[in-house]
């Protein structure tokens, strides 16, 4: 699992397609992180195991206020 403390903008060299994959997420409470956003992948159906968590993705709060702005600005 990855925790995401900060995000740092940088330009992409080429643009890739990616594979379409199922998706949940969770609230975190933690009383030493405060609420954080979590997002859990699953294998896609290419995979050796269908449906098997791929990647877990933990945003802090300091970073969720960074993706949020990302939003507002950008979409």
């Amino acid at each position: 699992m990855a925790l995401i403390k900060k995000l740092e903008a940088i330009s992409l060299e080429r643009y890739m397609p990616h594979s379409e994959v199922e998706a949940t997420y969770s609230l975190v409470e933690s009383t030493s992180e405060g609420r954080s956003l979590q997002i859990d992948t699953y294998g896609s159906s290419f995979r050796k195991i269908v449906g098997k968590k791929s990647q877990s993705i933990r945003f802090s709060p300091e970073a969720l206020s960074q993706v949020k702005a990302v939003l507002i600005d950008h979409f």
